[in-house]
């Protein structure tokens, strides 16, 4: 496990065990050198095995917009694009208002009014029109600074 800046924190139990946000688990205890914020996995470079985390509020752990493909309608069509709407990224979060639109592959690209925080690849992102659920799919990158798998 490393900081952004490169600094060796401790080892991890293996990459794909962990995911972007993840606060327990880490065995990082208290350091006389840190902040005594809790910890978080805010990157995984898996070429190199490196779990990166980070103290606080950082800004590698916030997104503000996603691409999702395996998209699934729940009427059966898209709606038109640019698409004004809300999306959720984690189970219970409030509806996130958003812009969806459709790239050339038919993913669909999120660009988030306000940043999320822990947008985690190989989720799931769900769109909603008022109250009614438009469908969703499987997030597979994000703009956060991190190193993603």
């Amino acid at each position: 496990m490393r900081t952004p800046e490169g600094e060796y924190i401790g080892q991890h139990t293996g990459l794909m065990y962990y995911t972007l946000g993840q606060r327990q688990g880490l065995g990082i205890g208290g350091r006389k050198d840190s902040t005594g914020e809790p910890w978080f996995v805010a990157g995984k470079d898996m070429e190199n095995k490196i779990l990166y985390v980070v103290q606080g509020d950082h800004p590698w752990l916030h997104s503000q917009s996603l691409k999702a493909e395996q998209i699934s309608w729940v009427s059966g069509q898209a709606p038109e694009f640019p698409c004004k709407a809300a999306a959720k990224t984690r189970y219970r979060q409030p509806d996130q208002a958003c812009v969806l639109t459709q790239d050339d592959d038919d993913n669909i690209h999120v660009e988030f009014e306000d940043k999320q925080r822990a947008v985690t690849p190989g989720q799931s992102v769900v769109f909603y029109l008022d109250d009614d659920c438009l469908g969703g799919g499987i997030i597979i990158s994000t703009d956060a600074p991190g190193i993603h798998p």
